[in-house]
């Protein structure tokens, strides 16, 4: 306190106390921001131990208008989320949530507690959605248990963090949806590393010259239709010519406004990667990028319009290969792997499906790729 203060008067050389002072004034604000703090969101790697449990807030309510959104802005048509009378058919009382919206919003309630600071989506597997239907108006309620930290000497700015994370009904406890995710996450304190490029652990991904190059099968075979029994029939026919089924699907879809950045914050994705332009322009991908789960449902939409989906079951080994830029263009590129008779589901008018799906962009690189196992419907009697 100075002298002048002492009586209680102020001191009219200092320029904190001054009623005179220009906030606005655009070298007056230069220098306000200059030794303002700033209050950061998101966590470093250093936040995260192995068998931490992260209650996420707020939650989000699963409404009709949000999975309208996602399924028509991602070409996921099935009209069983979206007709009253065809989701009654399907042994549903309201169109359901569809478990694609239902997965990226469990994710995005977790990006302001785990992956808000950067770093790179890796993967995500062990995808499962152990509730039959979701009606809109559930209250989705998200939790993370960190079950891996490590070290990264290729990237000592980063750490590898793997979480389990489950989406439940606030309602009733029960389990939505649930899944692992590995992301990169930026350091607080860069790690001294012995110089090699080696990750810490010995693991980490091969790079493409380090793949063996082999050969692909001479013929492809493409299902006859899009029922079960076509997916079969495929199969038998690709094993008795040694080919391969294997096909793409015709549907394109351009990243634009509302896939970029109106998707990711309806599902309260806070990630600056997706609406940023400012921070992300000195990024390795030289802007802002689509969520991984907005061009993941995309690919699987043009996969799902070549099929009679009937739930999804799980997914596996999901990867993340190049960035998605606005403007980049969304294909996808299908691989049946194996079917069965046997199903979950109560009205045996399905078989299940082995598939594995690559989203590639318009220059043939792939984006995206996963298992994915489902129910198909067989044909109509």
């Amino acid at each position: 306190m100075t002298d002048a203060d002492a009586d209680g008067s102020r001191d009219e050389n200092d320029p904190s106390t001054r009623n005179d002072l220009e906030w606005t004034d655009p070298n007056t604000f230069t220098s306000a921001l200059e030794r303002a703090d700033t209050r950061e969101k998101g966590h470093y790697f250093e936040d995260f131990a192995e068998g931490d449990v992260i209650q996420h807030d707020p939650g989000l309510r699963l409404t009709r208008w949000g999975n309208e959104l996602w399924t028509s802005q991602t070409l996921n048509h099935d009209p069983a989320y979206w007709r009253a009378d065809v989701a009654r058919d399907r042994g549903f009382d309201e169109p359901p949530i569809h478990p694609d919206y239902l997965l990226a919003a469990t994710l995005g309630c977790t990006v302001e507690d785990l992956s808000e600071k950067g770093g790179y989506f890796l993967g995500r597997t062990n995808v499962r959605f152990p509730a039959d239907v979701v009606a809109p108006g559930t209250d989705l309620r998200v939790e993370s248990e960190v079950l891996t930290t490590k070290g990264s000497n290729s990237r000592p700015d980063y750490g590898i963090v793997t979480w389990a994370t489950r989406g439940y009904d606030a309602g009733t406890g029960k389990t939505l949806c649930a899944y692992e995710r590995t992301n990169m996450i930026p350091r607080r304190e860069r790690l001294e590393t012995d110089g090699s490029g080696a990750e810490a652990d010995g693991g980490g991904r091969p790079s493409d010259t380090e793949r063996p190059a082999s050969a692909l099968p001479e013929t492809f075979v493409t299902p006859a239709g899009d029922a079960f029994e076509d997916f079969e029939a495929a199969l038998e026919t690709a094993e008795n010519r040694d080919a391969v089924v294997a096909y793409r699907h015709e549907r394109g879809r351009t990243m634009d406004d509302v896939t970029v950045a109106t998707l990711p914050l309806a599902t309260l994705n806070t990630a600056k990667q997706h609406h940023n332009t400012d921070a992300m322009a000195d990024a390795p991908s030289g802007g802002i990028v689509a969520y991984g789960d907005v061009t993941r449902s995309t690919a699987l939409g043009h996969a799902r319009s070549d099929e009679r989906t009937h739930r999804e079951v799980g997914f596996e080994d999901e990867r993340f290969h190049a960035f998605v830029t606005p403007g980049d263009t969304v294909y996808c590129f299908t691989r049946v792997l194996e079917t069965s008779r046997e199903t979950t589901t109560v009205n045996e008018r399905a078989g299940t499906v082995r598939f594995q799906h690559v989203a590639f962009n318009q220059r043939d690189e792939p984006v995206y790729s996963g298992i994915r196992t489902a129910e198909i419907l067989t044909r109509d009697d």
